[in-house]
């Protein structure tokens, strides 16, 4: 059999060939070619649909591809049928000039630099001060024996030595034993080390670094330890980071209080698993009892300060594991909210999970999460997602040169009521046609991801009516990898206490990051200054605790 011509057809077409038909045709032959069109609809869109979720369960296993436009619009491109064209708006034709596009822009000039990082990159470095041995400022030059030497810009050369994460010493303390009385006389600890623990402080802060900065399970750095004969077992490892949690907690309950008081929070889930969590809840499920909550999530909120006094931006990173979702941890974070403060904007997701509950917030909805929907089903649709990705392209472009022109937040939303208003309300005017006009089949991944975009336009579009406002929720998935990567290296958390103390190192962690604070030195001084920063946390937060350095003693 020759292989047929692929012809596709909108959904008026179909119906003009059915009145075309039902004048000429008997009534069973009608019935028919009827059922015939409707079987090859319905099959055509599950085909489709199933087509984009097998690609969705590929990205589940194998992870997400690049979702740039170059490389979205590339793959539409090359699954587009020879001859096949979607209508758009009015001609039936893509605004957008056919092709790759991304061809005929200019290619990026090679970034300035070596590759190499600058001795100032080694901040944490300590620095060893090398003073010439035969000559000084304003000694006679040894050369010309002319001129005078005076002092010029230093050379900094950096050396790096290995060493254990965890690193040890041996006292090796002499004693001496009477034969006839059996005294024994023991020699002392040099004064420095005599009143120390076993295990310092910083142990602490590193084993956290470690696991809940950098993904290490504990039997992994057991096993790098046991590697270098420094041994550390895990349990000694969880004793050594459960009882240092208090300052660290006590920071953790500072910082909810500070974000509350943001003007801006994002927020989102990732899944995680508590041991003790699933346990009860498959009793309940044994004993016939419906468990009050099945999801166990890692929630991550992250906060957006404005500090005035400074002139410049803190972001405090939130993290909270257990049955609740991300709206109901934003509810716990809120209720510390003042009361005189207007309601703050929250970007997150369009899930009903994500919404902050009972207190009242400036809903704003991520637009990359609408993009991805779109680019998911590019190579079903390559026309009309060209459409749509160029145009939300034409947005962040405008949003980069905010960012890159460092405008304020009122310069900001008139920029992109200027530029970037016109380009949504074209995209806006667009789907509805595609809708309106019977162009695009609602069941569809086309039709479902536009019903997306349309249903949530208001909040989507908030960007272009309230200053500050993201276009999206990219600051909070980052963070949220940081839990991934966690859970992809211990599975899991035993009990809810440990996913308490985890919760609190990592957002105390990935503040640090967000700040440019060292983590490690910065959970260091809370440890060597505890009683201190439990009886005032405020004073010890990652943006103003060094000027609480010089008035605390070391101990």
């Amino acid at each position: 059999m020759k292989e047929p011509e692929l012809v596709t057809a909108t959904q008026d077409e179909l119906d003009e060939l059915l009145r075309l038909a039902k004048t000429n045709f008997p009534t069973k032959q009608y019935e028919l070619l009827e059922g015939v069109l409707a079987t090859f609809v319905y099959v055509m869109l599950k085909l489709q649909n199933a087509k984009t979720s097998i690609k969705r369960f590929q990205r589940m296993l194998f992870g997400h591809s690049t979702e740039h436009k170059r490389n979205v619009l590339e793959r539409a491109a090359g699954s587009a049928q020879p001859g096949q064209v979607e209508p758009g708006p009015d001609s039936g034709q893509d605004p957008q000039p056919p092709g790759n596009a991304a061809a005929a822009q200019p290619p990026r000039p090679r970034p300035p630099g070596h590759g190499r990082n600058a001795a100032q990159a080694y901040s944490g470095a300590p620095i060893v001060e090398c003073d010439h041995p035969d000559l000084e400022s304003g000694d006679r030059c040894p050369q010309c024996d002319k001129g005078r030497v005076y002092d010029s810009p230093p050379k900094s050369l950096v050396k790096v030595v290995g060493q254990a994460p965890l690193g040890a010493t041996v006292y090796r303390v002499q004693r001496l034993r009477c034969r006839m009385c059996d005294a024994i006389f023991t020699a002392p600890l040099p004064a420095a080390v005599a009143s120390l623990p076993k295990y310092d402080s910083s142990c602490a802060s590193m084993i956290a670094v470690l696991r809940y900065g950098n993904g290490l399970p504990h039997f992994r750095l057991e096993g790098l330890q046991a590697s270098l004969y420094i041994p550390l077992p895990d349990a000694t490892q969880w004793d050594i980071m459960s009882k240092a949690v208090p300052a660290p907690r006590a920071i953790r309950d500072a910082l909810i209080v500070q974000a509350a008081q943001a003007p801006l929070l994002h927020s989102d889930d990732t899944p995680m698993r508590v041991l003790a969590l699933m346990t009860e809840r498959a009793r309940a499920e044994a004993a016939g009892v419906k468990p009050v909550a099945k999801a166990i999530n890692t929630s991550g909120i992250v906060a957006v300060l404005q500090d005035d006094a400074q002139q410049k931006q803190h972001k405090v990173v939130l993290f909270f594991t257990g049955h609740a979702h991300a709206g109901k941890n934003m509810e716990r974070v809120l209720a510390h909210r003042a009361q005189d403060l207007a309601p703050a904007m929250q970007m997150c997701d369009a899930l009903a999970a994500n919404s902050a509950g009972e207190f009242k917030t400036v809903l704003a909805n991520c637009l990359a999460h609408g993009r991805r929907q779109v680019a998911d089903v590019a190579e079903q649709f390559p026309e009309a997602a060209r459409y749509v990705i160029e145009a939300l392209a034409e947005v962040y472009k405008h949003d980069a040169t905010c960012r890159q022109e460092a405008l304020s937040a009122e310069q900001r939303l008139a920029f992109h009521q200027q530029y970037s208003l016109s380009v949504m309300d074209d995209l806006a005017r667009w789907m509805a046609e595609q809708f309106d006009k019977r162009l695009v089949e609602p069941n569809s991944g086309l039709g479902k991801a536009l019903s997306y975009l349309i249903g949530h336009w208001e909040a989507l579009t908030l960007f272009l009516r309230k200053a500050g406002a993201p276009l999206d929720n990219n600051l909070c998935e980052q963070a949220l990898k940081r839990a991934i990567i966690h859970r992809k290296g211990s599975l899991f958390y035993k009990t809810v206490h440990g996913a308490d103390v985890g919760d609190i190192y990592m957002s105390l962690i990935h503040t640090c990051r967000l700040c440019d604070v060292n983590p490690f030195d910065y959970l260091n001084a809370l440890q060597q200054h505890a009683l201190a920063v439990i009886g005032a946390p405020a004073r010890w937060l990652p943006w103003n605790f060094r000027g609480q350095l010089a008035l605390q003693p070391v101990g």
